[in-house]
Parts: structure tokens; C-alpha cells; sequence
């Protein structure tokens, strides 16, 4: 007697590989369908709560960043803050450090090149305060960063908290110092407004030129860092595995608190540029957020150092624009371009997704069990 049974095998009718074989001009024709759907969607949204036309609001948009010469600048200025940050979070985000604390970490360089123009500005010559400043924050952002990767490093602390909470410290220690410095004014105001020491000259008419030279400058040398370099390596291995890069002879500790100076020091730079470049004050609010936009920066360009230089151009053309239209049209308030802004940038996060990842149907299959018996 011969008896066989097959049992069928239920698996799920779609499953996600990772893509392998992505083509330059496939992620990017993918990235900008996102944006034409996104912009479609919030023609919808546009026309159902303000009746108001979608390519005219759009229009705005364009304008808040394209006008004028002004606006155009100060829209770089804010890209080359935005881009800093992120350069300086790339090489942390490389070997798998989950730096959070870049806004804490912008805001004690800025604290310190305050510090240098309140009580050295004046006394000395301006490029002597110029570098005095520029060595003070760098070493600030890079000590602040070191804290945490320290104890990463030497008890395998969890980093993500860890720079997440040197942020909230930051700010009050940069409160408490602006309080102390303002006395009975409401505000703190620009140091030394009289005299101009610590503040950029102006390059082509602007003060933030110079801020912008210095970012651009700092994206090359990330760049070579990152991909031209035995340290861009040996992140790269530690990034894969701790255990492979102890094998391959890298010494794992000194590299994460190497690497964590390195990510804090430049957001040092941060702090100092828009310090001396910028605001010409410090508080609590003067890193503007950037240090938690850059997050997402520097995870959709994947590292790599071009491809941030355009996400920050997209996120500040998007705030910018959304801030245009909001005091253009009394329709739609902060939290309706806030909408518009959400939804570009959920089309666009969905797309990574798909540039990264792809959905295979799966064929049904059986295995055959059971055999002949007698």
C-alpha cells in the first residue's frame, strides 16, 4: 500500500528585498515622481480648504526663495548652516554613533565665540579674536560631543539618549549665561553693536558670506574624509561590525571618541559662523532646530556629501516658502503650510523606500512530505 501527502506551504503574497542594482537615474527619477505626486496631493488640499489656486500658492513658494538677490542669500546662509550641522554628523552616523546632540553641541560653540567676543572684543586684533573664537567653539562642540561618546565607548552607554539630553543641558546653560549677560533688558541684543568686534566682515554685501566660504570648505574636506581616507575606513568597518573591526586590528574606542570630537567640532563651526556671522548674539534659540533637521538631512543623502547639500537646499526652500505663503494669503496659517511642508516631505521619505527597497511577489510552494509505506 503506498500512501503520499503534500501539504501546501501559506506564505505571504508579497515580500521586500533590498535593491541592489540601483541605477543613479532610477533614484532620482524616483525622488522627483515623489515630489510631483506630493505637490498634486497638496493641490488638493489647497483647493478643498481655501479654494484658492494651487500654481499661484506654489508660485509664492518660489518667489520666497527666488525674488530677490536678499532672498537668495539669506537662503543660502541657511542651507550652509543646515549643510554644516549635517557634514558634521555624517562621519558619527558612518561607523552606526546615533549623534542626537548636535543642536546642544552647535549651541555650547556659539556660547563660547559669545563669550570670546563679550569679554576679549576690542582688546585684541580681529583676526587674533577671530581664531580665539573659532579654536573656543570647535573645542566646546567637540567636548560636548566627547561626554557621551566616552561613555559609549568605555561602559556601551546608549547614545542616542545620551546626546539627546546634553541637548536640554545646553540650553540652560545658555540661558543662565544670557540672563546673567542681559541683566534688567528684555533682551540680550548684538555684542559689541558699536565697535563690530567678532562679527564678519561683509564679502559681496553680506556678513554670512564668509560663513558660506567656510561650509563649502568643510564639504570637501568631509567628503575626502568620508571616502578618501583610512579614518573614512575604518568608520566604514566599525560601521559593518565592532567585533569585524576589532579583528581587523581597529582599535574601536579610540575611533568612536576620534570620531566624536571630530562630529562635535564642526558643529562647533556651526555655532561659531552663525554667531559671527549671523545673529551676532547667542541664545537658546540659535541653532534654530537645525541640529534635529539635519538628522534627516544626512540620513536621506545616505552620507553622502552632494546629496546633502541638496536636501538642505529642498528643507529650506520648503520653510521658507511655507513662511511666504502664510503671510501671503490669510487663508492658510502656520498650520496649514506646516500641511503642505508635511506632506512634501512624507512623499519624499516614502521614496527612499522605494529607491532602497523593492516588492516581490512571492510564488506559492509546496513541499512534498511523507513516503511510500507497505
Amino acid at each position: 500500500m503506498s500512501n503520499s501527502t503534500r501539504t501546501q506551504v501559506r506564505e505571504p503574497f508579497m515580500h521586500i528585498t533590498k535593491r541592489t542594482d540601483v541605477k543613479l537615474w532610477q533614484s532620482w527619477g524616483a525622488r522627483i515622481i515623489a515630489i510631483i505626486l506630493a505637490l498634486v496631493v497638496n493641490g488638493f488640499f489647497i483647493d478643498s480648504v481655501t479654494g484658492l489656486n494651487p500654481v499661484d500658492v506654489y508660485k509664492i513658494m518660489w518667489t520666497g526663495t527666488f525674488e530677490s538677490t536678499y532672498n537668495f542669500m539669506t537662503t543660502l546662509r541657511d542651507v550652509a548652516m543646515l549643510l554644516c550641522i549635517s557634514l558634521a554628523l555624517a562621519p558619527a552616523f558612518k561607523m552606526r554613533f546615533w549623534n542626537i546632540g548636535a543642536e546642544g553641541q552647535v549651541l555650547m560653540g556659539a556660547l563660547l565665540s559669545a563669550v570670546v567676543m563679550i569679554y576679549l572684543g576690542g582688546k585684541i586684533p580681529s583676526s587674533s579674536l577671530f581664531i580665539i573664537m573659532f579654536i573656543v567653539s570647535c573645542a566646546a562642540g567637540a567636548l560636548w560631543a566627547a561626554i557621551p561618546a566616552y561613555f559609549r565607548a568605555k561602559w556601551k552607554t546608549n547614545e542616542t539618549l545620551f546626546t539627546l539630553m546634553m541637548n536640554y543641558v545646553a540650553i540652560d546653560i545658555v540661558d543662565v549665561c544670557t540672563n546673567t549677560w542681559r541683566g534688567s533688558k528684555s533682551s540680550m541684543g548684538q555684542i559689541n553693536a558699536h565697535t563690530k568686534a567678532g562679527w564678519f566682515p561683509k564679502v559681496l554685501g553680506y556678513r554670512f558670506t564668509i560663513s558660506i566660504l567656510i561650509v563649502l570648505a568643510l564639504a570637501i574636506i568631509i567628503e575626502l574624509y568620508l571616502n578618501h581616507s583610512k579614518h573614512g575606513y575604518e568608520l566604514s568597518v566599525l560601521g559593518e561590525s565592532e567585533d569585524t573591526a576589532r579583528y581587523a586590528g581597529i582599535n574601536v574606542q579610540k575611533v568612536i571618541v576620534r570620531t566624536m570630537l571630530m562630529s562635535g567640532a564642526i558643529c562647533g563651526i556651526a555655532g561659531f559662523i552663525t554667531v559671527a556671522g549671523t545673529d551676532m548674539t547667542v541664545s537658546s534659540a540659535t541653532a534654530r532646530g537645525f541640529g534635529f533637521t539635519a538628522i534627516i538631512v544626512t540620513w536621506l543623502a545616505g552620507l553622502k556629501t552632494p546629496y546633502m547639500f541638496g536636501m538642505s537646499f529642498l528643507l529650506i526652500f520648503l520653510e521658507k516658502g511655507a513662511s511666504q505663503i502664510s503671510s501671503a494669503y490669510s487663508s492658510l496659517n502656520d498650520y496649514s503650510t506646516q500641511v503642505i511642508t508635511g506632506i512634501i516631505l512624507f512623499f519624499i521619505l516614502g521614496s527612499e523606500f522605494f529607491v532602497k527597497y523593492k516588492l516581490v511577489r512571492r510564488k506559492k510552494e509546496t513541499a512534498k512530505k511523507g513516503g511510500d509505506s507497505k
